[in-house]
């Protein structure tokens, strides 16, 4: 909650300094969700600054820290196009690369906002102890950094899609809303693995497991049209499905993403955002004596 108090005049060093923004943590049950929000967009530089810190220690602001940032992925792609194209025997479809490459940067982008996510409030207890802000940024900066991953991996990607053929056209304005849903699944889940992380220590380690079963269950290793009848239920129950299945019809096939995949991927992307923020934010009032 943020309370302004006038400044007395005698007090007054100069015009800038006319009053105070105080933050007080709220103390039971959720807090007037207006305030909080007004004082989480006023303190947004915050966030940024945290995930800046954290890339920073990643060293990604040097040549090498760059340069393992995108033969990561580039690497994994590699070895999974390999062990697709030896599983279908060499009968894969044209452009299947740039499928596989950019689905795995898409699910990453995800994935590591929630990974990064289970360990951001446990690891900021000296924060949370000794300052007062909406902890609802923490989250929000592991998205951040996640995002800021992200955005090389698009750079690398133009190359491969234009070497290979691919549309390019007015369509690709649709990849503008997909990464914003993107964008949002990835806060929404990043703010319930961080709150439960605090409750459950050992989230972390099955975190990766479980991050694996999706991949594999996501339409990235192969088309989402090519799922079986008796499995298409699986794109419907995965946050990532429809969005990933949409990715793909406008990067690889040129089309506009259907009514279906932008309406099932948005109300899984705005249902985690809406739960996750409500279950984060009556939580936090507990994350101080928890840690």
């Amino acid at each position: 909650m943020t309370t302004t108090t006038p400044t007395p005049t005698h007090h007054r060093e100069n015009d800038f300094a006319e009053e105070h923004h105080v933050y007080e943590p709220h103390l039971v049950g959720l807090p007037p969700l207006l305030p909080y929000l007004r004082e989480g967009w006023r303190r947004r530089s915050f966030a940024v600054e945290l995930a800046n810190t954290k890339l920073r220690s990643e060293h990604f602001n040097t040549v090498f820290g760059m340069l393992w940032l995108v033969l990561n992925p580039l690497l994994l792609t590699g070895v999974y196009f390999v062990l697709v194209d030896i599983l279908r025997g060499g009968q894969r479809q044209q452009g299947f690369f740039a499928h596989l490459m950019a689905g795995i940067f898409a699910y990453y982008f995800v994935s590591g906002a929630v990974r990064n996510g289970t360990k951001v409030v446990v690891s900021s207890g000296r924060l949370i102890l000794n300052t007062a802000f909406p902890r609802v940024l923490l989250p929000i900066s592991s998205v951040i950094v996640a995002f800021k991953r992200f955005v090389p991996t698009l750079v690398i990607y133009v190359p491969v899609h234009i070497a290979l053929g691919l549309p390019v056209g007015p369509h690709l304005l649709w990849v503008i809303p997909i990464v914003f849903l993107f964008v949002v699944l990835a806060a929404g889940l990043a703010m319930i693995v961080s709150a439960v992380q605090v409750y459950f220590r050992d989230l972390k380690s099955f975190v990766p497991y479980l991050l694996r079963v999706w991949l594999y269950a996501s339409p990235v290793l192969y088309y989402a049209d090519e799922m079986p009848p008796n499995y298409k239920f699986l794109l419907d129950i995965n946050p990532l499905g429809q969005l990933l299945a949409a990715w793909s019809d406008v990067l690889n096939l040129g089309n506009a993403p259907t009514v279906q995949e932008m309406t099932v991927g948005s109300a899984w992307a705005f249902g985690f955002l809406i739960v996750g923020f409500l279950f984060f934010v009556s939580r936090e009032r507990e994350f101080a004596v928890r840690l």
